[in-house]
């Protein structure tokens, strides 16, 4: 985050600090206040939070790690999932417990919650009470466990990993290390699957007694149970400690008792956090710092603006008392505008003892900053191509064998679903010819998401028209499957890409008829595959001729919850050798024909095909057929409004303004502007979400339509106000299970649009503010969430390469994520929280819109 400003050998300061806490910690009492509920309803003491089921368990993505008993300490979440389950080790779809009811006593210094499993007629309740520096945490029953669970449930916690690599453990007085990498020993149980065996059994168990600021007791406190320790990514990369206790059979009332004892440094308080943009500033940019500071902290540093000369030597350019913002969350904030500042040069921020990385203050600082983006990223997430970067080959040409027809009436894990109808002819898992080509990996996973396809198609067709970016460093060849980074091919990437996003979407068209839902892993244990996606299906068309198990194939069982792969104890499944095979591991087509998506895939068709003329135009022309074409459908029959999550569209009239807009650009024709003016009335509450696509009309509409859009743009200047007396980012920051990076970015692209079109309402400093944002000008933490883009980024990141905590340039993350009920969190040492850390290509598509936006106002 930010380095001390006289630690210019970390290491041994580091250790020289840590020599002095220990010391400290070994003569001082482990805390000074006792643990005590505050007013967001959590445990809370110097360097320690407790939190009791703050967040409800489950959700879209169901287990996120974000709910249970969990254990902030000095500043770190380091536990979660303290709570009842039925596994040693549960995976990302395994069961948990319902919520119910959470009731907090603040006379009793107690939070209860209530919690079932409904599927087993079961109800429990889990218990913190504060006891001075001590948590005891209970699981009661009114009744014994049914006799299926028994054996199988149990309490467990999960320690986050990367907060206890290389450090030790204790329990009962033996000792061990935390494996960096998963070792412990495994068992085969009675079903075929595998189970991890604690390495560690006893009654006390002390985590990290050598690191103060890490260091958690837990004491098993009915005396007849045993605490167990586990690594659970044997069974999962993204699998943490566990430390468990099993339910005793017969057993009612009190069932489980822990104590936990979460060490606290006395005094301690967080560090300041200096939010400024790692990339730096243009010189004509506002320029302002914001400093995040522990609510106790006592804001009297002066901040100062220092410049590196060339021999290493820093002056002080700027200096002062930052101007006290309030509080937001649970810091209070100081900014510290540093605008007038302009000469180009390297520069620091400093506060108190805190000293940011070098950053610039140049007229070039914008021009590099989304062509990792554009180089690495965007070839990465290539579907149905071999992508190579040198020495290395990021992955071959996978999915070749797309794909299967999903069957009717099943709900399929990541929000894809069937009704009644799949509106095809193709029988269920029936191979659907022509979905091999195109699209990109929607995010970490291998999913074609249509409604992502489209919106990425359509923000880099903007970026081309707006910006006219003719960058040729990658080699594309659709014929070869293949792309190449860096190696020119006298191509402009931006339109090898559009040409890729679109042969996905007209496969559709070609295939079945109209736009899907999209393509997802048919089965479980491939939905979280890691690494090449050519070795998630054998690239072979599944033929049920060629499978004695074809009469057995289906669903109920399939979606079984584990990431066990079936194929050691499979038969072995006839193969032509060439291009079938009896192996059933193809993926799914869910294929509903919903009037949101058919719409959204025509926006970005007709979109496609100005950008593509002259490049392929051939395609160029079908796509405007084809979106034309869908026009006229959607018009003449009454809408299909089946939606399931976020993979059926978006909102109707949004995606209908899409492609009267896009259609009305490319081919000015009077019956689009109509539709827009019609539209206009059904879009506006949500101006914000539309605006861009109404100003990209306004050039082809009449003037009444120009003074209704300039009235909404100045109640919309207003609205503005609330993120800005909300935070002192000045950006809409999300609440939710997915951090809210799209929404920043689309905030700046918004006011890019507007302030194009009104620039006297919208200022351009609300487009910087959300780069600026991006760049590292948030809370928690001040690096860059754009991979490789700026001096510190997000470089343990969600995308494919995750499991070997690596990142790909040029991938943008969700970012913040504010856990409830006060903590803004993005973690950079793990990166498998989806919601804080995955990569999707919509974020990358309009992150390149963006970026370049920034150029073309400071270079106009």
């Amino acid at each position: 985050m930010i380095s001390k400003t006289s630690a210019l050998f970390w290491p041994l300061a580091g250790a020289l600090a840590a020599a002095s806490i220990v010391t400290a910690c070994a003569t001082q009492p482990s805390s000074e206040t006792p643990l005590a509920l505050n007013d967001w309803e959590y445990f809370e003491r110097p360097g320690v939070n407790v939190l009791a089921f703050s967040s409800p368990p489950g959700g879209m993505f169901f287990d996120s790690k974000t709910s249970g008993i969990e254990i902030i300490h000095h500043g770190e979440r380091t536990a979660t999932n303290g709570d009842v389950r039925l596994l040693h080790t549960p995976e990302q779809w395994d069961g948990m417990g319902e919520f119910v009811d959470r009731s907090v006593d603040p006379d009793a210094q107690s939070v209860t919650t209530t919690l079932a499993y409904p599927e087993h007629d079961f109800t429990y309740q889990v218990k913190a009470t504060a006891q001075g520096d001590t948590v005891r945490l209970s699981v009661h029953l009114d009744q014994p466990l049914p006799e299926e669970l028994e054996g199988e449930a149990g309490f467990n916690m999960e320690f986050l990993p990367a907060e206890y690599f290389g450090k030790s453990y204790l329990v009962d007085g033996r000792s061990g290390n935390f494996p960096r990498h998963p070792s412990g020993p495994m068992e085969t149980t009675e079903e075929g699957l595998t189970e991890p065996v604690a390495f560690a059994r006893g009654s006390t168990l002390v985590l990290a007694p050598e690191d103060p600021e890490r260091k958690v007791t837990v004491r098993e406190a009915t005396g007849d149970n045993e605490l167990m320790l586990f690594d659970g990514r044997n069974k999962a990369q993204n699998g943490w400690y566990v430390v468990r206790s099993m339910i005793p059979a017969g057993a009612s009332g009190t069932v489980i008792e822990w104590d936990l004892e979460v060490n606290g440094i006395p005094g301690w308080q967080r560090e300041p956090v200096i939010g400024y943009s790692q990339v730096g500033y243009h010189p004509r940019q506002d320029k302002t710092a914001v400093i995040e500071l522990d609510k106790n902290a006592n804001p009297e540093s002066e901040a100062r603006l220092v410049r590196v000369k060339p021999d290493g030597d820093r002056e002080t350019v700027q200096s002062g008392r930052p101007e006290h913002w309030g509080e937001y969350l649970r810091y209070q904030y100081l900014t510290f505008d540093f605008s007038e500042v302009t000469e180009p040069g390297l520069y620091q921020l400093e506060y108190d003892d805190q000293s940011t990385q070098a950053f610039r203050i140049d007229p070039e600082v914008h021009e590099d900053t989304w062509q990792l983006t554009l180089d690495v990223f965007f070839p990465v997430q290539m579907d149905h191509t071999k992508v190579r970067e040198a020495y290395r080959v990021w992955h071959g040409a996978g999915h070749l064998d797309d794909a299967l027809q999903a069957p009717a009436n099943y709900e399929h894990f990541d929000l894809f679903a069937h009704g009644e109808e799949t509106d095809t002819d193709f029988e269920a898992f029936e191979h659907i010819p022509g979905l091999n080509y195109g699209g990109w990996h929607d995010a970490g996973d291998y999913d074609i998401r249509t409604q992502s396809q489209y919106f990425t198609v359509q923000h880099l067709v903007h970026t081309w028209e707006q910006f006219q970016i003719d960058r040729d460093n990658t080699t594309v060849s659709q014929e070869k499957r293949y792309a190449e980074i860096h190696r020119p091919d006298g191509k402009p990437d931006l339109l090898q890409q559009i040409e890729h996003g679109t042969l996905g979407l007209i496969a559709q068209h070609r295939a079945i008829g109209h736009a899907i839902p999209g393509i997802v892993a048919g089965h479980l244990y491939q939905y979280p595959h890691l690494g090449d996606a050519v070795t998630k299906t054998d690239g072979k068309v599944y033929n049920p001729e060629q499978d004695p198990h074809a009469d057995e194939r289906g669903v109920g069982e399939m979606y079984e919850p584990s990431t066990v792969d079936p194929t050691p104890t499979e038969d072995v499944l006839p193969s032509d050798n060439t291009v079938t095979s009896g192996k059933f591991d193809d993926r799914w087509a869910f294929t509903t024909n919903t009037s949101a998506l058919n719409y959204g895939s025509a926006a970005a068709l007709a979109a496609a095909s100005r950008a593509l003329r002259g490049y392929n135009d051939e395609l160029a022309q079908e796509s405007l057929e084809t979106a034309e074409s869908v026009w006229e459908y959607e018009q003449g029959r009454e809408p299909n409004r089946f939606r399931v999550g976020n993979t059926t569209g978006g909102r109707l009239e949004e995606e209908q303004l899409k492609t009267a807009v896009e259609l009305l650009i490319t081919t000015e024709e009077a019956k689009y502007a109509e539709a827009v003016r019609e539209l206009l009335p059904q879009v506006e509450e949500r101006f914000g979400a539309n605006a861009f696509m109404l100003v990209l009309a306004l050039p082809h509409m009449d003037e009444a339509y120009a003074s209704d859009l300039e009235a909404l743009t100045r109640e919309y200047r207003e609205q503005i106000r609330e993120h800005e007396a909300e935070n002192p980012y000045g950006v809409p920051i999300t609440r939710g299970g997915w951090a809210g990076g799209g929404t920043v970015i689309g905030f700046g692209i918004t006011n890019y649009w507007l302030h194009k079109a009104f620039p006297e309402i919208i200022e351009e400093d609300l487009v910087f503010r959300s780069l600026n944002f991006m760049f590292g000008t948030h809370p928690d933490s001040n690096y860059s969430f754009v991979s490789g883009v700026g001096p510190k980024s997000q470089t343990h990141a969600y995308g494919m390469n995750r499991a070997d905590l690596a990142f790909i340039p040029g991938g943008i993350i969700p970012g913040i994520l504010v856990l409830s009920p006060d903590y803004p969190e993005n973690k950079s040492n793990w990166p498998f929280f989806w919601g804080q850390n995955e990569y999707v290509i919509t974020v990358g598509g309009s992150y390149l819109f963006l970026a370049n936006a920034a150029r073309d106002l400071l270079n106009d």
